[in-house]
């Protein structure tokens, strides 16, 4: 489609339909328009009639084809149109063909038996044909030319490792003709429609020459036989540990660098691993006696306080179980870029890499500055990957203008930064973050003219910056009758709840290179259709349009979804991932590869563990030796195949010892056999297009409504076109692209007809009636649909990569202050409660499926840790209750119970000792996640379940929002910056407490003598246990001037008085008595 085409807008439901031209033209102009100049077969420009007219070649559907493609059908094609299959008629100034009727109405005598171009054709291919094949004679030519198939060669006309093509053992037989039989030497090219024409072979000539017999065959059977020798010790060596990697037996690949696999699985040393597995088995023992110890010496003079911290430690157990053996087998995965190249990407030949469709959303430009979403849309046009194989898809879901015109001097910017990028090879491919890194530029940068051009480059990203912050500024005041584009047509989307679709194609197929002359990646932008009473979903309602889009516009095999502000640090981000997903041994039954979450801009000390390097390092390698890990909402990977509801290919078990002791009719065997196949589920409708071409005509349900055939297990399916419907929506075109498992689109369809459709499939109500953000793409139900479309995908036997490259794939920003960090553990804490209380709660859902049980549990701690903060909250509140009373949650402990605790407390120093060793994770940041486990425990989770509850019990939606109050522009004054929230609330009020209690409890010591200070120590090492943890954020309440709002003070010493006085009128610290005690004193009073 073109890149010239305009701003396309428009709604299905209302049949509205208008192009918006770009800068230079005048004026709407009508979608037709943009169909009938581009030749839809070669590329070209359709050109005039001899009359001066527009070139028609089909009367019936004005399939736009230009002279020379419309010439070539008629001769030597099967003279039919590819959109209606109407035969072509003669028209004016054309030779006829065999088949054309007497047309009496073209007066054309002189082109009537015009065969000069096709005699100069037959001539030029006989040249060539003498030139390949020796010399022939007439008969030859006139059988060989225009009625003898052409022999394709085994190999596609590829060289296969070293041999060329003309040492290929295949022979062509050329029927009629008096060579026919004689010429030995392989075409040059193929055609798979036609047969090939076997003859017998003659061992004296052709099997000396090209045969078995030959040196170059004897040759190639000894390097192979060799090959496999050395593959077996390999094989024995490696006790085939590294040829195997999930569990397979699949025939081991060839030992040439080209044929390896693509990657390899690395588990954790054993030195490293086999402690640590021991240490949760004693830990896990441990922990069993610890509980009957606690369950069965209870503290009777305070039974409450005893109950209550029980039933948090049993809690608390549980939480570990479910977070520790899900880390039972960790691995690292090593990937090889250069096999990956030497397979698909051989030289002098197209590259055979798949192509990727990259997904960006954004919602509103002044929360996200259009200069971070340009800088990751930069990143993307220059990453290191074949430029046709890349499409960037940019989703406004808030129809701002601001971002469409920051798009727009994005595009153009391209044009200057992407050749820069690539001619240099330089990284990250940012420029905000590329000239922002501290290094020396100059390092291993050979070429004279680098320095200059990367100061030009600089200045001209200065000026880019400059027009954006421009646009900024100018969009902090609407005007009143709303923003007006350059032709003085409104912007449709001055509404941003009331808008039609839109589509805007900035970079593309036929417009867009850069300033070396080089076509530049496509840059999309799109913005769905709103409309009141419709429920949006979302950020998950923006990436189902972005799917359906693309798989109209490019329908690329795999999709990467990225976050505004995530930029490209690896430009070679994607060829990792292709090493998982077109690995033959393991691709297949991939459905994303994961990329861990990198961040900039964050201080030294992290100290709020905005890094969550624990999560990252430890949790997620974890999984991958299970199932995979979790998807986390950004920079992953998919197979878009895996969107749609599809499951994953079966494993190919090897074949099993059958029972012959029995008749077959025995209910033992044949009993079995039936069970299991009337069983098989129905969601196992996967296909397999092997039969449907990317190049396949399809512009209506015609051959979809009599069902679709597709191939799984060696059995046909039929899916009726009516299930496809109300599966995937009523557009026949994305149904279509749905069938198509190695992607590709529609050649024969218009640019005009995407656009409609593109423009129908983002339309607000084309999910109704649907299984859309059901069993299709996204997930709803959640704000946090990442973890629940993950979830599901593993339901249905896929299985998911991590992949840790050397140089992090992408980096983002990330909330470095307080509130803000607290906002968004909220977030995601709602989303977790969401799902628990939703019908995909990993307790009930999924059974019966694919989904691995340790994988289940990850899946279950990822939705009930929310509810971990009540536990905490009180657990927490526990140490002031006991140095305000003076009691304890334990009984005086004797030489076993002291045993215990130790033990205990020695095993979880040793779990988290062993995971930072076989992790790499250090100890500030394994610290700093457990205060902040801690700190969000007890405010973002807390009021994430309340909010969950009242969303989902009572429908009530509420929200925290957050102020800020303060700031500075030194560097990191954003971690100084104070926000008010009552999220805030609780922890200080703990604080408070906490330190009240301190101060009590020693006070109390003081008082009472020596004796009371020993039991004194385990209340206060309770008490610092709280306050340790809570140190960070107390340190950001006070701030750098330490400085702390009134109103926080004042909430929490309210809280702490009522809470202090109320255990001083309930338990006070004098002794308890019915009444004064009298003593007579001696002293005469009168």
């Amino acid at each position: 489609m073109e890149a010239s085409a305009g701003l396309v807008a428009g709604s299905h439901n209302r049949n509205e339909l208008v192009v918006i031209r770009r800068d230079g033209e005048s004026g709407p102009r009508p979608l037709q328009q943009l169909s009938g100049q581009i030749c839809q077969i070669c590329g070209d420009d359709v050109g005039l009639t001899v009359d001066g007219e527009l070139f028609v070649a089909c009367n019936e559907c004005a399939f736009p084809i230009c002279r020379t493609c419309y010439e070539y059908e008629r001769k030597e094609g099967n003279q039919v149109c590819p959109q209606c299959k109407t035969r072509f008629k003669r028209l004016k100034g054309c030779a006829r063909v065999e088949g054309d009727e007497e047309e009496d109405d073209i007066d054309d005598v002189e082109n009537e038996f015009n065969f000069d171009a096709r005699n100069r054709q037959d001539h030029a291919f006989a040249a060539d044909a003498m030139l390949h094949y020796g010399r022939a004679s007439d008969s030859d030519l006139h059988h060989g030319l225009h009625s003898t198939p052409l022999v394709p060669l085994l190999t596609n006309g590829q060289m296969v490792d070293d041999i060329p093509p003309e040492q290929h053992a295949l022979v062509p037989s050329f029927p009629g003709g008096v060579g026919g039989g004689k010429r030995i030497h392989p075409l040059p090219f193929s055609d798979h429609a036609l047969p090939v024409q076997p003859r017998s072979m003659d061992p004296s000539k052709d099997l000396a020459a090209y045969g078995y017999g030959s040196i170059a065959w004897k040759e190639r059977m000894e390097s192979w036989k060799q090959k496999q020798d050395k593959l077996q010790m390999m094989k024995k060596e490696n006790s085939g540990k590294d040829w195997d990697p999930d569990g397979d037996d699949p025939d081991l690949p060839l030992m040439d660098e080209a044929r390896q696999p693509l990657s390899r699985k690395m588990p954790i040393s054993s030195s490293q691993i086999n402690p640590y597995r021991m240490i949760i088995i004693i830990r896990l023992v441990v922990l069993g006696f610890f509980f009957h110890y606690r369950v069965m010496n209870p503290v009777k003079d305070a039974y409450a306080l005893w109950l209550i911290s029980v039933i948090c430690e049993i809690w608390f157990g549980i939480s570990w179980i479910l977070d520790q053996f899900p880390k039972w087998l960790p691995i690292d995965r090593e990937t090889y870029l250069d096999r990956l190249s030497l397979r698909y990407e051989k030289e002098g030949q197209p590259s055979q890499l798949s192509p990727v469709d990259i997904f960006v959303s954004t919602v509103d430009p002044l929360k996200e500055p259009p200069l971070v979403t340009a800088n990751t849309v930069l990143s993307i046009l220059a990453v290191d990957y074949p430029i046709d194989k890349i499409s960037c898809y940019v989703s406004d879901d808030g129809a701002a203008m601001l971002t469409f015109e920051a798009l727009s001097e994005t595009s153009e910017f391209a044009k200057k930064w992407v050749p820069f990028c690539k001619k240099f090879n330089i990284e990250p491919r940012a420029p905000e973050w590329y000239f922002a890194q501290k290094m020396d530029y100059l390092k291993d940068k050979v070429l004279a003219s680098f320095v200059k051009e990367r100061r030009a480059m600089k200045r001209e990203y200065e000026e880019f910056k400059v027009r954006i912050n421009a646009l900024v500024a100018k969009a902090q005041k609407v005007p009143e009758e709303g923003w007006t584009m350059q032709d003085g047509t409104l912007w449709p989307g001055n509404n941003v709840r009331d808008h039609p679709g839109m589509i805007q194609v900035f970079l593309g197929q036929s417009g867009g290179h850069d300033t070396d002359g080089n076509e530049l990646p496509r840059l999309v932008y799109v913005s769905r259709e709103k409309r009141p009473g419709f429920n949006h979903h979302k950020k998950a309602g923006a990436m189902n349009a972005l799917v359906r889009v693309s798989a109209v516009l490019t329908n690329a095999p795999y999709l990467l979804n990225l976050d505004c502000d995530h930029y490209f640090n690896n430009s070679k981000a994607l060829r990792e991932a292709m090493c998982f997903m077109m690995d033959p041994l393991l691709g297949k039954r991939v459905c994303y590869v994961q990329f861990p979450q990198r961040f900039d801009g964050i201080d030294r000390h992290d100290r709020y563990a905005n890094r969550n390097t624990v999560f990252f390092d430890i949790n997620m390698k974890g999984l991958d030796g299970i199932q995979g890990p979790i998807y986390v909402g950004t920079g992953c990977v998919f197979r878009r195949q895996a969107f749609y509801g599809f499951d994953a290919p079966k494993v190919k078990k090897p074949p099993t010892r059958t029972c012959n002791c029995l008749p077959k009719w025995c209910c033992c065997c044949s009993g079995k056999r039936k069970k299991k196949k009337t069983n098989k589920p129905k969601s196992d409708m996967k296909k397999k297009n092997s039969s449907l071409g990317a190049s396949a005509p399809v512009c209506a349900l015609e051959g979809i409504e009599e069902g679709i055939e597709g191939v799984e297990g060696e059995k046909f399916i039929l899916m009726p076109g009516q299930k496809l419907e109300k599966k995937f929506g009523q557009s026949s075109v994305f149904v279509a692209s749905t069938l198509l498992e190695d992607g590709g689109t529609l050649k024969s369809a218009s640019p005009a007809s995407l656009l409609k459709e593109a423009i129908h499939v983002i339309s607000c109500g084309y999910e109704d009636k649907t299984e859309w953000g059901k069993e299709v793409g996204w997930i709803y139900g959640s704000v946090t649909e990442d973890i629940l479309t993950g979830f599901k995908m593993h339901c249905h036997g896929w299985r998911s990569i991590y992949c840790i490259p050397d140089r992090p794939a992408f980096k983002g920003s990330a909330p470095i202050n307080l509130s803000d960090r607290l906002h968004q553990v909220l977030r995601w804490a709602l989303g977790s409660v969401e799902i628990f209380l939703s019908r995909h709660c990993p307790l009930w859902y999924g059974y019966g499926g694919g989904l691995k049980w340790l994988e289940r549990l990850s899946y279950i701690n990822a939705t009930i840790y929310p509810w971990t903060s009540i536990p905490l909250l009180a657990y927490c509140t526990l140490p002031a209750v006991c140095l305000l009373t003076g009691k304890f949650i334990t009984p005086e402990l004797s030489n076993v119970a002291s045993l215990w605790f130790l033990s205990l407390f020695i095993c979880i120093f040793a779990t988290g000792i062993l995971e930072m060793r076989w992790s790499g994770v250090g100890i500030d940041e394994w610290w700093r996640n457990e205060q902040f486990w801690v700190i969000g425990g007890v405010s973002a989770h807390l009021f994430a379940v309340f909010q969950g509850l009242l969303k989902v019990l009572a429908g009530v939606d509420t929200n925290f929002t957050v102020t800020s109050k303060a700031g500075d522009d030194e560097a990191f004054s954003e971690l100084y910056a104070f926000k008010w929230t009552t999220l805030l609330i609780p922890p200080t009020t703990l604080l408070i407490i906490n330190l009240i209690g301190v101060v009590a409890g020693v006070s109390n010591a003081i008082n009472n003598g020596y004796e009371s200070w020993g039991p004194l120590f385990g209340k206060l090492f309770f008490a610092f246990w709280v306050i340790v943890h809570l140190y960070p954020f107390l340190k950001g309440l006070l701030g750098r001037q330490n400085r702390t709002p009134t109103i926080i003070i004042v909430w929490s010493i309210l809280l702490a008085s009522i809470f202090s006085l109320l255990w001083v009128r309930i338990d006070p610290f004098l002794a308890k008595s019915d009444g004064p005690l009298l003593e007579e004193c001696g002293l005469d009073c009168n």
